[in-house]
């Protein structure tokens, strides 16, 4: 997997976070690796973005771009028409994507929220973008209730594109994980008909960066490079 993209189910459900684990990962197996940020919203143009905080967490040898970036915390076709700034082209991020992967060991491009979010305004989503890389997209769930349909949503989309799916991260996996929670570590895999693929423990974005990188390998499975 030369070129991975990163979805979520629905936003702020850990997707940066589970970047940072794949990417500290294979740094510390001597990969070089590039984190590509299609649309950047709800982040004005001095303060630090998503791939900042991989950066931080992950690592200062990781390659950063970032396509647009929008100042309210909006759907990127939303948030560019109001900034009177051009949106994200799919083809431009299979492009950017394309070309960081020339000189990278792996290229991961986080999208911005669910798989059908509007990147412009003629409906192109992030699973457009993955078709015409011809690269997976890995899907980051919550850990509970709900769960099971928005993974399953997120899947039947993923295949109405043609695009396959390694399997399902769990972004933030509570400490003390409910019934619901603990449930759908085993219904996963057949409500996204691909594997669980990791659980990013809750919290781990606030973890010191040296022990986040060191305890990163054992969140994900060998897929994603980890020992889980």
């Amino acid at each position: 997997m030369p070129v991975l993209f990163v979805t979520g189910t629905c936003t702020e459900i850990g997707k940066t976070v589970t970047t940072a684990a794949i990417a500290a990962t294979a740094l510390g197996q001597g990969r070089s690796v590039a984190v590509l940020k299609p649309a950047q919203t709800g982040v004005a143009a001095h303060e630090p973005g998503d791939t900042a905080e991989v950066v931080r967490l992950a690592g200062p040898g990781v390659t950063t771009a970032e396509l647009g970036r929008y100042p309210e915390p909006l759907a990127p076709a939303t948030a560019a028409r109001r900034a009177g700034l051009p949106p994200v082209r799919p083809e431009e991020v299979a492009e950017a994507a394309a070309k960081l992967a020339a000189s990278h060991d792996l290229v991961l491009v986080e999208g911005a929220g669910g798989l059908l979010v509007r990147f412009d305004d003629k409906g192109s989503t992030l699973a457009d973008a993955a078709r015409l890389a011809g690269a997976p997209v890995l899907v980051v769930a919550q850990a509970g209730l709900g769960a099971l349909n928005a993974v399953a949503l997120t899947a039947l989309a993923l295949r109405s594109y043609g695009v396959d799916s390694p399997g399902v991260v769990v972004g933030s996996w509570p400490a003390r994980p409910g019934l619901a929670a603990r449930c759908n570590l085993d219904d996963f895999p057949e409500a996204a008909g691909a594997p669980l693929l990791g659980r990013v423990p809750e919290g781990a974005g606030n973890l010191p960066p040296e022990e986040f990188r060191r305890r990163a390998p054992g969140w994900l499975a060998a897929e994603l490079g980890g020992t889980a």
